[in-house]
């Protein structure tokens, strides 16, 4: 699991240069410290909408409203890789035209095999990409104070939604019921099927151990966040580049932002090991804040204001 976290952000690094020169970005400012609020309001409106339909029995228009949301993830996660991958094309318009018809095609062949064969290695695969794709537009469209704001808000209502309303754990069975990418899922043995996974919330209410390790798939792509968007905006004119250990400071930052994440996992797969499930982004937000915070300081001190403003 923590490998898949790993790939996720890296590649996630990977797209962000491209993203940002392509303005794929969800908000037309970065640096709006508004815009964690309505990306939270967004959040708070699906997941509030999913519940309803679960709530009302109307499960089969839950599942087809989140393959629908799914599905232009996918369209847009993979436009600008397929764009870039038919570089041989001189003709600009009949290479925009055949990537957005390869991305729309590759989603509707993904949608397909997951409707069909939803086993865990192929949920997990589909869903570290999706992860990979949107930490990209996110990182790019929240520069680093937006991007604090966001990992703080949503640590916050993590801790909520596990604790006290406990919604997030009734999303996350209905989710593993449903076999949706939106769990990353970690076999414990190798015999372990995904199509044969009973409900989470009634192994949990009777205490049985589980044959797999879930994670949310938030719990990779808002840290990560915050690591695209150091990678990004600490590239700005305001801040002077430096070299530390043979890398460019804002690479340096990422990848330590990036090894705060990974000690906040650390700390938090001590309490998943217990059985009950936990909350995962306020250890993981926290392990990357301290990360960011801990590699900003050590390069540049505070003469930038941990590049906030």
């Amino acid at each position: 699991m923590a490998s898949m976290l790993v790939v996720s952000h890296l590649a996630a690094l990977a797209l962000a240069p491209t993203f940002f020169a392509a303005g794929f970005q969800a908000f037309p400012d970065a640096t709006d410290p508004t815009n964690p609020i309505l990306y939270i309001g967004l959040i708070l409106g699906f997941t509030a909408l999913i519940l309803l339909l679960v709530r009302y029995r109307r499960r089969n228009i839950a599942r087809y409203v989140i393959l629908g949301s799914i599905f232009l993830t996918i369209s847009f996660v993979f436009l600008i890789p397929l764009w870039l991958a038919l570089w041989p094309i001189s003709d600009v318009i009949l290479r925009d035209n055949l990537a957005t018809i390869g991305a729309f095609l590759l989603a509707v062949l993904i949608i397909y095999a997951l409707y069909k064969y939803p086993e865990w290695y192929l949920v997990d695969t589909v869903g570290i990409a999706i992860a990979a794709g949107v930490t990209a537009v996110l990182g790019v469209s929240f520069s680093i104070l937006p991007a604090f704001l966001l990992l703080v808000g949503l640590a916050l209502y993590d801790a909520w939604a596990v604790y006290r309303s406990k919604h997030m754990i009734a999303l996350a069975d209905e989710m593993t019921s449903q076999r949706l990418p939106i769990l990353l899922v970690v076999p414990k043995k190798a015999s372990y099927s995904y199509l044969e996974q009973p409900r989470l919330k009634e192994q949990i209410d009777k205490g049985e151990e589980r044959e797999a390790m879930f994670m949310g798939l938030g719990d990779i792509i808002i840290p990560g966040t915050l690591v695209v968007s150091a990678f990004v905006f600490l590239r700005s004119p305001a801040i002077d580049l430096r070299i530390v250990l043979g890398l460019p400071s804002n690479l340096f930052i990422a990848l330590a932002t990036l090894a705060g994440t990974l000690v906040g996992y650390a700390l938090l797969m001590r309490f998943v090991l217990k059985g009950r499930p936990q909350a995962g982004l306020p250890l993981l937000n926290g392990g990357a804040i301290t990360g960011y915070m801990a590699s900003f300081a050590l390069v540049y001190g505070t003469q930038y204001a941990f590049g906030l403003l």
